[in-house]
């Protein structure tokens, strides 16, 4: 009589080549829903248990404003002779904390999201979004003392304001592209944190925040080239003082403004293209 063979379980077959989750995702309707929760709550935790609460994300860039504005005007007398010269000075503030804020953040916010990532299957696209939503959360409450102190200082509302969405949207975009670059090279180059910073104060002292266009002189065709350069004048115009010659002029005609436009979207691309081509991968690289 001959003996029974037990039955051997085949082990299920593992594809060779298993990716994770794309950056979009398959849903988008779950992507826009899973991105604004992420960004809500990441705003809504920031300063959960601190005494002032929302009012440290004033506090910090007013207080900024306040050394800037006393060492450039009552010390160097960086602003004599610039027509609301604070109101300028804090709005640019405002927008570079945003700008900022969304970028810096962005280096290590899959590292900080690395259980998640590890344990969901979700559109990796979402964290960084969500950063760069938080930070014009932020933004968008912060404005409202810009505005007061605008109004304060005896700046009248006009038909340029309109022109300030669509420079926070510009700055968003490039914002989220420089994000979507910087976390997705995170992952692969640990350096990457401490190199952005270095090129963030760059960017800081080369963008008119302290000063004005105009001071860069013979220069200035080729610095207004700096979507920074280029967003921040632009603000002077439509928002603080119409007087003032628009990034435009600056730059030489409207035409060349096509060039930081064109930094703008290609810094854009590139973030996005580089971040859906390692985003299978992030996990496993965490």
């Amino acid at each position: 009589m001959s003996a029974e063979v037990p039955a051997v379980e085949r082990p299920a077959l593992v594809p060779a080549h298993h990716h994770g989750p794309s950056a979009f995702g398959d849903d988008l309707q779950r992507f826009v829903n899973l991105t604004l929760t992420l960004a809500m709550t990441d705003f809504k935790l920031r300063y959960f248990g601190s005494a002032l609460g929302y009012l440290w994300s004033l506090v910090r860039p007013l207080l900024f404003f306040g050394v800037l504005y006393v060492m450039f005007t009552k010390i160097l007398h960086a602003g004599k002779g610039i027509p609301h010269y604070a109101v300028y000075l804090l709005t640019a503030i405002m927008l570079w904390t945003f700008f900022a804020e969304a970028t810096t953040s962005s280096v290590q916010c899959l590292l900080a999201r690395e259980g998640l990532l590890r344990k969901i299957r979700f559109p990796r696209l979402a964290i960084p979004l969500a950063v760069s939503l938080t930070a014009l959360f932020t933004l968008s409450t912060n404005f409202l003392a810009v505005l007061i102190f605008a109004l304060a200082s005896g700046i009248s509302p006009q038909l340029t304001w309109l022109e300030l969405p669509v420079l926070v949207l510009l700055l968003l975009i490039l914002a989220l592209g420089t994000g979507m670059l910087l976390s997705a090279l995170y992952v692969r180059f640990r350096d990457i944190q401490p190199i952005w910073e270095v090129i963030a104060q760059i960017l800081f002292y080369g963008s008119p925040i302290i000063y004005v266009a105009a001071q860069y002189k013979g220069l200035v065709r080729v610095a207004m080239c700096n979507p920074l350069a280029a967003i921040f004048t632009q603000m002077r115009h439509a928002f603080v003082d119409p007087s003032a010659h628009s990034a435009a002029v600056y730059i030489g005609g409207s035409v060349r403004l096509l060039i930081p436009l064109g930094i703008i979207a290609i810094v854009f691309a590139l973030g996005l293209w580089f971040f859906n081509r390692e985003a299978p991968r992030i996990a496993e690289r965490l």
